[in-house]
C-alpha cells in the first residue's frame, strides 16, 4: 500500500504550532481524523504498572469512540495503540514505507491497514534524532487532551508535556510511586497536569463511556487455568490476549491482568 498525500483540509489541525507541516503522508482510514482525539505518550521503559493502565484506559477510550493518539515507538506509544486498535493514529518520524522500530512492524502494519498513520517524511525517509522531536508536536496539536503515562524529568515526553501546555491542551498523569515516574511527579507537583485516578470518569469527560463486553475467554482464564488447558480450548487467542496486555503468562499458568 502506497501513501498518499494529505488534503490541505486536514492540515487544519495543526494551524496553531510555530511550524506547522506543509504536506502529510498517510496510509489508512481517514475517517479517524473526524473522531474526537486523546494522545497516549510516554516512556519506551514502562512499567508492568504502567502497561496494564495504559492498556486499560486506551480500551476504553476506544469502546467509547474515542481515537488514541500516539508516536508508534516501543513502551507507551505501541501499548496504546494495540490497545485501541482500530481506533489509533500513529504519527512517525520516519516514511511510511520504513517501519521503525522494526521491533514493533506487526502493529505497524496493522496501523497502516485497519487504522492510520500519519508522518512529514516521504516514503523512504530514514529519521535522524531530532526528527521524533519534531514528530512529538504533531501527536500534541492534534489531540485535544494529552495524557503522559510515565516518563523520566528528561525525556522527550516531557518535551511534548512543555508544548502541551503552550498550546492549551488539558494535561494529565497517572499516579505514580515516588523515583518512579519524576517527570509526570514532577508535573503534579508544579500543577501543571491533572492526576487520573478513575479511568471511568476520565474517559467520561469526552465521551459516554462503553466499557468491555463479557468476555468468555478472559471469564474461563478467571478460574485459575493452565496455559495447556487454554490452547486446548482456545488456541492463539492465548497469545494473542498475551501481546495485548490482557493475560500474563508466568510459568504453568495464566493471570488475568484486566
Amino acid at each position: 500500500m502506497e501513501s498518499k498525500i494529505l488534503s490541505d483540509e486536514f492540515l487544519e489541525f495543526f494551524k496553531d504550532l510555530k511550524k506547522p507541516p506543509k504536506k502529510l503522508y498517510y496510509k489508512g482510514n481517514l475517517e479517524l481524523l473526524k473522531k474526537r482525539k486523546i494522545a497516549i505518550i510516554g516512556s519506551r521503559r514502562m512499567s508492568v504498572y504502567t502497561k496494564n493502565c495504559v492498556f486499560s484506559l486506551a480500551n476504553m477510550l476506544k469502546n467509547s469512540g474515542i481515537c488514541v493518539v500516539s508516536g508508534g515507538a516501543l513502551g507507551v506509544d505501541i501499548s496504546a495503540s494495540i490497545a485501541a486498535m482500530p481506533y489509533t493514529i500513529g504519527i512517525f518520524a520516519n516514511g511510511l514505507n520504513q517501519i521503525y522500530p522494526k521491533t514493533n512492524e506487526k502493529i505497524i502494519k496493522q496501523i497502516y491497514q485497519e487504522a492510520l498513520a500519519l508522518s512529514e517524511y516521504e516514503e523512504n525517509y530514514i529519521p535522524k534524532k531530532y526528527d521524533f522531536l519534531l514528530r512529538n508536536r504533531l501527536i500534541i496539536a492534534l489531540s485535544e487532551a494529552v495524557v503522559v503515562a510515565q516518563a523520566d524529568v528528561n525525556s522527550g515526553s516531557m518535551q511534548s508535556a512543555k508544548l502541551a501546555i503552550e498550546l492549551n491542551k488539558p494535561l494529565y498523569v497517572l499516579p505514580h510511586r515516588i523515583g518512579e515516574s519524576t517527570g509526570t511527579n514532577f508535573l503534579l507537583k508544579e500543577k501543571k497536569a491533572e492526576l487520573i485516578y478513575d479511568f471511568k470518569e476520565f474517559v467520561g469527560q469526552f465521551a459516554k463511556v462503553y466499557e468491555d463486553k463479557q468476555d468468555e475467554f478472559l471469564d474461563f482464564c478467571k478460574k485459575g487455568v493452565s496455559v495447556d488447558e487454554a490452547l486446548a480450548l482456545y488456541g492463539e487467542k492465548v497469545y494473542e490476549y498475551e501481546l495485548e496486555g490482557k493475560i500474563s503468562i508466568e510459568g504453568l499458568w495464566i493471570r488475568v491482568l484486566k
